[in-house]
């Protein structure tokens, strides 16, 4: 539990443990799949390597093969044809035959060709070797020659001490000779009119199987067709070290190509390689263990590794955990002392580190919570300035004192019910104002405030004003900043309305747009404002500025940026008033407040 709570409790011990667990599992897995990989890249490196050597064999064999093969064009010269086809002994053909031959060898080098005979159905015959000959027994005893006969076009390569019944054709023995067979067709009509045989040396295979090793035990040999041994190393012990003969009959025909035997003593990695000349496969065997051995070697450097990283890693921690923690320790020391209240606890950093970024990041963190401290502190005085001018404009001496004197000259006129009207009006529209000390009122009753000042109004500027209040039933319960359409409306009278000729109209809209936003409108067809004082409102409203009390009426300066300013501090930035106006035609004010405000 101690330890528990130890690296609970310290950054240190979280960063010892995170090292561990970080760098010691993964360099032991690390480990594990680098030992697996280059035992792997081992054993397929050897074994390409190894059948890479048999490769070799077997393009060693097809060289030969295919280089021994052009000595078969002998059987297509016109002298040779002459010769197998006739009956009679023809010296010229003979000797031209010969020189044909000699020509060949000269050109082309043929080292390894030990032989070169002709013969034709009868038995006669001409050679290197022996020159012209007769035979005592029919060739087509010969089982190659009777297939060939069948198989015209059929190329046989005859391995050596392969049974034959027949003597070697020309009379010459060696039980090392590889016998190229061919038949030799007449041109016009393709019959066979006799054969052509190449003996070559078979030392290149021989010596290959001899002196070519793998590893330090493992040696090649080569397979025929049925599986049966043509060439092995000098003194193998066939019964001994080569595989089963059902074995051998699935390599010759390329069932297997590659496996490690279990059958006979240790395991051993037997692989093929084909002669596509001949047909033969060349067989590599060698016992598994000479073929991961360097594997061995590589486990214990992998090994070795590990261990030397674990201990580099454990001592890096604990280098890079002194130089992380300390720095930590005291940004935390600072912010307990800005928590605390005292703003001026500024971190002095060093360095060019994530943490001394984080440091900065503190320091300016601090500034732009004073600024935005005083910048509250600042919009908050506003604030009460911005309400304390609207209910200036709205409870004016002049207009009370107004609105007292019609009363007055009502009363003495008689007019009762006039003088009832005039005084409810006066009535909602101070209560409304008050509203209990509430900064939110609904959008009705904002809408109530507002009629009761223009019915007001109109009592007074009866022969000059009429008006028009026209807005969507479904945003009158929204709840809105009180007096915000009270002061527009005055400055349309004030400023539009009384200084134009004729009667004059406000109207008032108010709609829903996009569900999103409230769009109230204050239209009037009074004088207007001039191209100039317009840029310069546009200015004043942009800029966030409350133009200075002049002396003139109330309402004439403040109203308007009032209302527009109480709007961005509660609201935000981007609503507020916007005006337009054309002078001698009228003015439009739209007011943009979002539809669901948070009171």
């Amino acid at each position: 539990m101690k330890l528990i709570h130890w690296i609970s409790s310290s950054l240190r011990a979280k960063l010892l443990a995170m090292f561990v667990f970080l760098t010691v599992i993964p360099l032991i897995g690390i480990g594990l799949v680098s030992y697996q990989k280059s035992y792997n890249t081992v054993y397929e490196n050897s074994k390409a390597s190894a059948v890479l050597i048999a490769e070799q064999l077997a393009q060693n064999l097809e060289t030969l093969f295919t280089d021994s093969g052009k000595l078969l064009e002998l059987g297509n010269h016109p002298n040779v044809l002459h010769f197998l086809s006739s009956q009679s002994d023809t010296y010229d053909d003979a000797k031209e035959i010969l020189k044909l031959m000699d020509s060949y060898r000269q050109t082309y080098k043929y080292e390894s060709v030990l032989n070169i005979t002709m013969i034709n159905l009868y038995g006669r015959g001409i050679s290197e070797r022996r020159g012209v000959f007769q035979l005592d027994k029919n060739p087509l005893r010969n089982p190659h020659l009777t297939y060939l006969l069948h198989n015209p076009d059929t190329v046989l390569n005859i391995p050596p001490l392969e049974a034959i019944p027949l003597d070697r054709l020309d009379g010459f023995q060696d039980e090392h000779i590889i016998s190229i067979m061919a038949a030799v067709k007449q041109r016009i009509t393709h019959e066979v009119i006799g054969f052509i045989v190449i003996d070559l040396d078979d030392s290149v295979v021989n010596q290959f199987c001899d002196h070519v090793t793998i590893g330090e035990t493992g040696f090649f040999y080569v397979l025929d067709h049925n599986g049966q041994p043509i060439f092995t190393p000098s003194g193998l012990d066939r019964n001994g070290l080569l595989p089963d003969q059902n074995v051998l009959i699935d390599l010759a025909q390329g069932t297997l190509s590659s496996y490690v035997d279990h059958s006979k003593g240790s395991p051993k990695f037997i692989f093929t390689s084909t002669s596509d000349a001949t047909g033969w496969r060349i067989i590599g065997q060698v016992p598994l263990q000479e073929i991961i051995k360097e594997a061995n070697s590589i486990r214990q450097l992998i090994i070795a590794s590990v261990v030397l990283s674990i201990l580099f890693t454990v001592a890096l921690h604990f280098y890079l955990s002194t130089r992380i923690t300390r720095p930590l320790q005291l940004l935390k020391n600072k912010m307990r002392l800005a928590a605390s209240g005292f703003l001026e606890s500024k971190v002095t950093p060093t360095g060019k580190d994530e943490i001394a970024d984080l440091g900065k990041s503190f320091n300016i963190m601090l500034g732009k919570i004073k600024t935005l401290l005083e910048q509250n502190t600042r919009e908050q005085e506003e604030m009460k300035k911005a309400e304390l001018r609207a209910l200036q404009a709205q409870i004016n001496p002049h207009f009370l004192y107004n609105t007292l004197d019609s009363i007055l000259w009502m009363a003495e006129a008689g007019k009762k019910d006039k003088v009832i009207s005039l005084v409810e009006s006066l009535s909602r529209l101070f209560r409304i104002s008050l509203s209990k000390g509430r900064d939110w009122i609904s959008l009705e009753k904002e809408i109530e405030h507002v009629h009761s000042y223009l019915v007001i109004q109109q009592m007074r500027y009866r022969d000059i004003l009429e008006y028009k209040i026209e807005v969507e039933s479904e945003i009158l319960a929204i709840p809105t900043l009180k007096m915000m359409l009270q002061p527009i409306v005055e400055n349309a009278l004030y400023h539009g309305i009384k200084n134009k000729r004729g009667k004059g109209l406000i109207c008032i809209t108010g709609r829903a747009i996009n569900n999103t936003e409230i769009e109230l409108i204050v239209q009037d067809n009074g004088y207007g404002i001039p191209p100039s004082k317009l840029e310069q409102l546009h200015r004043n409203l942009k800029n966030y500025h409350i133009p200075e009390e002049t002396g003139e009426e109330v309402s004439g300066g403040f109203g308007l940026h009032n209302v527009h300013q109480r709007i961005r501090l509660y609201y935000g930035e981007q609503y507020g008033v916007q005006v337009d106006s054309i002078e001698q035609e009228g003015t439009t004010v739209k007011i943009t407040i979002p539809m669901k405000a948070s009171e």
